[in-house]
C-alpha cells in the first residue's frame, strides 16, 4: 500500500473548513471525492490540521493510502482534473510508511492579511480583512514580539476541540506593511482553535491602546479569553508554510 503526501493550495471562501462534516461542503470531502474517482477506490485523507470556514491555504499537506498505480509524477494532474478550480494539488511524493500529515509536522506558519485603508477593494473581499481604522504598525509589532516563546495560550483560543495541553511555542510573530496591506506572520509548533485570529485581534487592541504590549505575557498567564483581543474574521487567514523532515519537507517548501 502506497502512502502518498500531497501539496495542496486552496481558496477556502466556498468551504466550511477542511474537516469533513455531515451537512457542509468541506475541502477534505471535495478532495476525497476527487481522489476516490482518480484511484478507483474509496480514499480517506489525513490533513495537517483544521482550517476553519473561509480560511485559505497557500501550502497544505494531506496524505492518503492507495494501491492504485498512477505514477507519482502524474498524480497531481490526475486529481486536479477532478477538482474544482479553487483547490489544486501542486505536487505529490511517495511518503514513508509511518508519515502522517498532522503527526509528522514539525511547525507551521500562518499569515493574516489586513487591508488597512478607508477604501475597500472588491477584488480582495474574500481574501483579506478590510479594516478602515488606521492601525499603528509599531505597536502591533511590539505586541507581536510579546507572544514569542513558550507560553500557555489558552487566553487566545476559542472553545473547540479539546487538547492535552494549551502550551505552545511561537517561534516568531511579526507584523509588516507594504502599501495598505499589513501581513502578520505567526510560526509555531502547533496552534489552538482560533489562536492566530485572536492573537491578531490582541495586536490590534495594542494598536489602539486598549492594552499595552508589555501586558501580554501577564494576560497569557491569567488565561482569561475575555481580557485579550477579538477573534478576527476568517477571510484574512492563510496557512502559509509547513515543515517536515525528508522528501515531504522538501516538497512543501518549494
Amino acid at each position: 500500500m502506497r502512502n502518498i503526501a500531497l501539496h495542496l493550495s486552496y481558496d477556502g471562501s466556498s468551504y466550511h473548513g477542511w474537516q469533513v462534516q455531515k451537512n457542509e461542503i468541506t475541502v477534505a470531502e471535495t478532495l476525497e471525492t476527487a481522489l476516490t474517482k482518480a484511484c478507483g477506490h474509496p480514499v480517506k485523507t489525513v490533513g495537517c490540521g483544521r482550517t476553519d470556514a473561509g480560511v485559505h491555504a497557500l501550502r497544505y499537506c494531506a496524505n492518503f493510502r492507495t494501491d492504485c498505480r498512477i505514477p507519482i509524477e502524474r498524480m497531481a494532474l490526475a486529481v486536479n482534473s477532478r477538482l474544482p478550480m479553487d483547490i489544486a494539488v501542486q505536487d505529490a511524493v511517495e511518503a514513508p510508511e509511518d508519515f502522517n500529515a498532522i503527526g509528522s509536522c514539525i511547525k507551521k506558519e500562518y499569515i493574516y492579511k489586513i487591508h488597512n485603508s478607508n477604501i475597500r477593494d472588491p477584488f480582495l473581499q474574500k481574501r483579506v480583512c478590510f479594516y478602515p481604522q488606521q492601525l499603528d504598525l509599531t505597536m502591533m509589532q511590539r505586541a507581536a514580539e510579546a507572544f514569542e516563546g513558550t507560553h500557555d495560550f489558552r487566553a487566545v483560543r476559542s472553545v473547540g476541540t479539546e487538547t492535552k495541553t494549551t502550551v505552545r511555542t511561537v517561534h516568531w510573530c511579526r507584523a509588516e506593511k507594504e502599501g495598505d496591506l499589513i501581513t502578520v506572520s505567526i510560526c509555531a509548533d502547533g496552534f489552538l482553535y482560533n489562536m492566530c485570529r485572536a492573537m491578531v485581534g490582541t495586536m490590534i487592541y495594542a494598536s489602539y491602546g486598549k492594552l499595552r504590549p508589555e501586558e501580554i505575557p501577564e494576560l497569557l498567564e491569567k488565561g482569561d479569553r475575555r481580557l485579550t483581543g477579538p477573534t478576527m474574521p476568517p477571510q484574512g487567514l492563510y496557512l502559509n508554510r509547513i515543515w517536515y523532515d525528508g522528501e515531504v519537507g522538501e516538497m512543501m517548501l518549494k
